[in-house]
């Protein structure tokens, strides 16, 4: 039997990320298919706050078994900034590229390029919340390369490689990245 659940988020490159990761045992809704188009505050102190808070006001909401992640990038030199705050660093926009850009800003006399990306996965189902975490070490690179990902993709390399993750490309990201990592444990729970 094909189970189905919400992922609580409106970012169509981390539905389709995730859609893929679960292969074709799982269906997995998006908010648009639930009629949801609210903005989901995200106000927590932590990614797992944040997590937890999104998959509560859809569980609450519309009923439905759900899941919502928060991810940060934490860069060491920043002590462990833009960290729960990735998404808006640079304003309440969720602006990608003035994200990237300030990042790159703060670092550009840093030797010390060390970073990691960590997700959190919240899963409610029959009313009883789970957590499952994800992250990948790497560093952070003085100008963008690669055309795929989004976010901060073209500015990490993860530990490994010599790649950024918008060079990499959909197949290598899906398996190794902090959210892939992260999904992996989410769908392994749910019998996948």
């Amino acid at each position: 039997m094909k189970h189905s659940f919400v992922f609580a988020t409106n970012n169509r490159h981390k539905l389709d990320e995730v859609r893929t990761i679960a292969g074709k045992q799982i269906e997995i809704c998006s908010l648009r298919d639930i009629d949801c188009l609210t903005d989901i505050p995200e106000t927590g102190a932590t990614l797992e706050d944040n997590a937890l808070q999104k998959a509560h006001y859809v569980y609450d909401q519309y009923h439905c078994n759900c899941f919502a992640d928060d991810t940060g990038l934490e860069v060491e030199a920043l002590g462990g900034a833009p960290g729960v705050y990735s998404a808006r660093y640079a304003g309440d926009a969720h602006n990608s590229e003035a994200n990237v850009q300030k990042l790159l800003c703060a670092l550009k006399n840093v030797e010390n390029r060390r970073a990691r990306f960590r997700t959190v996965f919240a899963l409610i189902i029959g009313g009883k919340e789970h957590l499952f975490e994800g992250s990948i070490s790497g560093n952070i690179i003085r100008s963008r390369r690669g055309m795929n990902g989004f976010g901060y993709d073209p500015i990490f390399i993860p530990d490994g490689y010599d790649k950024t993750f918008a060079e990499l490309g959909e197949e290598v990201k899906n398996k190794i990245s902090h959210r892939a990592v992260a999904a992996q444990k989410l769908f392994r729970f749910l019998g996948q």
